[in-house]
């Protein structure tokens, strides 16, 4: 049975969400759990952001017990590497953390480190992503224009979390706004609006809130948002 799937708004490696990333290890079920870091979306933005956030998501879940690698993958090239391609697929947890979606979701359709982490989940572990990174995990990507991040269209993604398009740091979008981003979406696809510092986790065929803020299910022009510790089905 495939594992849990962890969408997160933003936040990702800071305390504030510690207790959640302490709730998705335990799911792992495993006593010390193997995290995979992938880096990968903010490879576009330099080295050295690109280094930071290796090293802050191996520090984050070092101090919650797990055994922690980050995989430095920065592009479609090094997706096939086969160090990287053994690394993830020893994986109880593969998190891909923000920044570009467009150039993840470029490195990792079609790759042997996607073909991987599909097999960890396949055999029960854990996919979360955070901001970008729960963007890509969803069936469609919103294409955003900067600015005034409107999404132009909307294009498949990675497809783990069928009929469901994400958007991240929801709560800084204006509300007025909201009936724009929605419009272009395909017709029955579901909108979640994730809050920084809050993510929606699968169980059990349903999905749970964790954090501080809150997630928003956009079912056409339907809108219901959902706290701390409340449950709903997509």
């Amino acid at each position: 049975m495939s594992g849990p799937v962890a969408l997160l708004g933003a936040d990702e490696f800071l305390p504030a969400v510690a207790a959640l990333d302490a709730e998705l290890l335990a799911a792992s079920g495993r006593p010390r759990p193997r995290v995979v870091i992938l880096p990968t979306a903010s490879a576009p933005d330099g080295e050295e952001v690109f280094q930071r956030w290796a090293a802050m998501g191996i520090a984050h879940f070092e101090a919650l017990g797990a055994e922690v690698e980050a995989v430095l993958v920065h592009d479609r090239l090094e997706a096939d590497d086969p160090a990287s391609v053994q690394a993830v697929a020893e994986a109880d947890l593969v998190y891909l953390s923000g920044g570009d979606p467009a150039h993840l979701m470029r490195s990792l359709a079609g790759s042997a480190v996607w073909a991987a982490a599909l097999a960890v989940h396949a055999r029960g572990g854990v996919l979360a992503g955070c901001s970008a990174g729960a963007m890509v995990l969803c069936e469609r990507q919103a294409v955003l224009r900067r600015p005034p991040h409107l999404p132009l269209r909307y294009m498949r993604a990675l497809g783990v979390v069928p009929g469901v398009a994400a958007f991240p740091h929801y709560e800084k979008i204006p509300e007025p706004l909201t009936a724009l981003m929605i419009a272009p979406a395909p017709r029955g696809t579901t909108i979640l609006g994730l809050d920084e510092g809050t993510a929606a986790i699968s169980r059990d065929g349903s999905w749970v809130v964790r954090g501080r803020g809150r997630v928003t299910v956009w079912r056409g022009r339907q809108r219901v948002r959902y706290r701390d510790g409340e449950t709903f089905r997509l």
